[in-house]
């Protein structure tokens, strides 16, 4: 099986015990990547935790238009994730690319005070925030997998995501702290999040250090590339004619379809169970304490048994908690389950679909794969929040979530018949 043996740890294959063993622990570079996350990811939620309530309740947006503007928040943008990829690897400033990026999200959350009420300057200002969501993230996970040998990417894309959970886990108390402070004053929450996003870009100027493509995690040579030709638009997208690469971006474009958006699982849990708006902010911490918990202990799963199966089960978690939204199970229960089993989903398949991909990219080209699969998830993205958001107001909350968890159960079919292949056996790169 192609992907399922790419995705096996080197563990498992012949003199790589003690190599495996000087791993053990992640690099200050990814360390300090995850704290640029976790301070990032304080801001991001901040604003996430009380924009939907902010939308729908204060604006009187409906499910149609708010499904648009959740799209718009995630995948409007995606096609940046490939200039931010292709000009990070063409120019060998992977740093500077994903510093742009997340200034530019800073500077998003003080637009949100100019927009006001308008739903144009509002969807504007949420562009822009994915804009520079967009442009950093390949160029910062690019830059862990060159700071990481590839035995070890699973433990290290688990450490930065629990540590940018622990961000996403304070980020709504942070919010739920101001709203208690100021009552409902939602520029408040915008003006303390951009204060902490200019936090996070000042320590990524400080701690993070560029990373060679040649330069492996140990300082050796990585394969004996040579990276003195300037990557090519054709050579880039040249990725997308080999096998290994296509497959990783139709399978996640699949994925994507497959996800509806926090916004409106929040909203889902909050009309079941009829929470205060106070209260609100407060679904998002359960999903990420469940997120910082599992994501390190499942991306050393991932290295040992397959990232492949970790994905998988990631996706099972996520239709099944979208069973349980249109179930039986109500009260304080449905609300342990359903976040449980969210954050669950968020910490198998974040970091380690990109785990998955990166062994199977060059290095001098890392930042543009990632980028692909990425923009082939925020695409995809894009288009199940408007579908949701039309199924919502069309059939109801409840045979929408339904029809989402149908939509899970067949892209995992077809996402194991594009990564499972049994005539490539071996585990080979995407050639130079």
């Amino acid at each position: 099986m192609y992907l399922s043996t790419v995705s096996r740890p080197v563990a498992d294959q012949p003199g790589s015990g003690p190599r495996r063993r000087r791993f053990a622990m992640v690099s200050g570079n990814v360390v300090a990547l995850g704290t640029v996350s976790l301070i990032t990811d304080v801001s991001a939620e901040m604003v996430a935790a009380v924009l939907p309530l902010y939308l729908v309740l204060g604006l009187h947006l409906s499910p149609v238009a708010f499904g648009v503007l959740d799209g718009v928040h995630t995948g409007a943008t995606a096609l940046l994730r490939v200039v931010g990829g292709f000009a990070a690897d063409r120019f060998r400033r992977r740093k500077l690319i994903a510093g742009v990026g997340y200034a530019l999200s800073a500077v998003a959350k003080l637009g949100l005070l100019l927009a006001g009420r308008s739903i144009p300057a509002i969807g504007a200002v949420i562009a822009v925030d994915r804009i520079g969501k967009g442009v950093r993230s390949a160029p910062r996970d690019a830059l862990i997998t060159l700071s990481t040998p590839p035995e070890a990417l699973g433990r290290a894309f688990g450490v930065h995501r629990a540590m940018d959970s622990v961000g996403a886990f304070l980020g709504p108390l942070a919010a739920f702290a101001v709203l208690l402070v100021v009552g409902q004053s939602y520029d408040a929450v915008f003006v303390t999040s951009f204060c902490v996003a200019a936090l996070a870009v000042v320590v990524l100027v400080l701690f993070v250090r560029e990373q060679p493509d040649g330069e492996a995690a140990d300082g050796e040579a990585a394969d004996g590339e040579t990276n003195d030709l300037k990557v090519s638009v054709r050579e880039a997208f040249g990725l997308l004619r080999v096998g290994p690469a296509r497959r990783l971006v139709l399978a996640a474009a699949m994925l994507g379809l497959a996800t509806i958006g926090d916004g409106f699982v929040y909203l889902l849990l909050q009309r079941r169970m009829d929470l205060g708006l106070r209260w609100f902010p407060l679904l998002a911490v359960g999903t990420s304490l469940a997120y910082l918990l599992l994501a390190a202990p499942l991306g050393v799963l991932a290295d040992r048994i397959g990232r492949l199966p970790v994905v998988i089960g990631g996706y099972t978690a996520l239709g099944a908690t979208y069973l349980l939204l249109a179930g039986p199970v109500d009260g304080w229960p449905l609300i342990a389950l359903a976040l449980t089993l969210y954050g669950a989903f968020y910490a198998a398949t974040d970091g380690v679909l990109i785990a998955l991909a990166g062994p199977v990219l060059p290095a001098r080209l890392r930042t543009t794969g990632i980028a692909l699969v990425q923009t082939g998830q925020a695409l995809a993205y894009l288009v199940s929040s408007v579908l949701f958001g039309l199924a919502w107001q069309a059939w109801g909350p409840e045979n929408a979530i339904r029809a989402a968890a149908v939509a899970v159960a067949g892209v995992l079919v077809g996402t194991l018949l594009l990564l499972v292949s049994p005539s490539r056996p071996t585990t080979r790169k995407v050639p130079r």
